[in-house]
């Protein structure tokens, strides 16, 4: 049982891990990248449009009207709330605006090393997977969410805190082995949290984003990068060809 307890938060640091980092690669891929999406968005429109003013066919009208359709569209629903909400409920930043904290981004998409390893042993030390009465439970999970709050940021000096925090609280009672029955109960709960995380690492690995981060497992960071300076090549081209059309 106590082989199956440390495998299963392996794989629950793995998850959260590989979660943290899809959310953040969302989140800054919004923040650097939205921009030029938009500006390459309106050179589209642009274009279309002086394309038509040239020609008046019809088609050359119907596209323009489409591309300019596209640089405005009307948000949906969840479209209107996509950065205030993930998986955790309300978004750092929505929760920031509400109690009139000051908005923390990620820096960067991977936590740093030093953040990745206290984050890991902290999990490993303060998991609520490891409680064995319901007060004990709760207080793990309470703090398992700020853990996981600071890492989501890549903030070193806060998972410190939290460390001597952990080490300076109740010494955990001793375990004691439970009668077989409880037991394989016991094994039986770690195997259907293991299924439940294996359909939540399946969601996260096919998302779109998650898609992404597979191309750069190394380094998640230089993709936005590339990304940025392809979207850029690509403005200018875009100018460029505008340029020609209404000289």
């Amino acid at each position: 049982m106590r082989a199956a307890e440390q495998a299963l938060i392996e794989f629950e640091i793995a998850v959260e891990t590989f979660r943290v980092e899809v959310e953040n690669f969302s989140r800054l891929h919004h923040q650097k990248l939205g921009p030029m999406y938009t500006r390459l968005d309106e050179l589209e429109a642009l274009i279309a449009e002086a394309r038509a003013a040239r020609s008046g066919d019809p088609e050359d009208l119907r596209r323009a009207r489409e591309a300019r359709a596209a640089v405005m569209p009307m948000p949906g629903v969840e479209e209107l709330f996509h950065d205030w909400l993930d998986t955790d409920g309300l978004s750092p930043e929505a929760s920031a605006m509400l109690t009139e904290r000051t908005v923390r981004a990620p820096k960067r998409v991977r936590p740093s090393e030093e953040a990745r390893r206290l984050y890991r042993e902290l999990a490993r030390k303060a998991h609520p997977d490891l409680a064995r009465e319901e007060g004990e439970l709760r207080r793990r999970e309470e703090f398992i969410t700020r853990v996981n709050a600071a890492y989501a940021l890549g903030d070193e000096e806060r998972l410190r805190e939290l460390s001597a925090e952990w080490e300076a609280g109740p010494v955990p009672a001793e375990e004691r082995l439970s009668e077989s029955e409880e037991l394989y109960a016991r094994l039986e709960w770690l195997a259907e949290r293991k299924d439940m995380l294996s359909g939540v690492a399946r969601e996260l690995e096919e998302s779109a984003i998650g898609a992404m981060l597979r191309m750069a497992p190394d380094d998640p960071d230089r993709l936005l990068e590339e990304i940025a300076e392809q979207l850029l090549a690509q403005v200018s081209e875009r100018e460029s060809e505008l340029a020609g059309l209404v000289q």
